[in-house]
């Protein structure tokens, strides 16, 4: 069971939830449903973990963004084929 990284609390859940997220070229905003996040049961935070949102981040720089839809679940995007094989703009690894 996972601990919020919020209050600390060991009433944490893994759950799913709908982000927001802005395209790296900045020219719109996409929904992506079904999202794996966190849930605090104690203080009601919901948020992604790290590795979520570098999957995401990374998944947005690889595909063609051009077609993408204004909603898609996040097995969905992250089943996009990609142009490239990695994130060759990641410098942090």
């Amino acid at each position: 069971m996972p601990v919020c990284e919020w209050c600390g609390s060991k009433n944490a859940r893994d759950s799913s939830n709908t982000v927001f997220w802005e395209l790296p070229d900045g020219t719109k905003t996409i929904g992506v449903t079904e999202t794996p996040c966190i849930c605090c049961d104690d203080c009601g935070m919901e948020y992604q973990t790290e590795e979520t949102v570098k999957k995401i981040e990374d998944q947005l720089f690889l595909i063609n963004t051009k077609q993408l839809e204004k909603q898609l679940t996040y097995a969905e995007l992250m089943a996009k084929p990609r142009l490239l094989k990695r994130n060759y703009f990641d410098f942090s690894s």
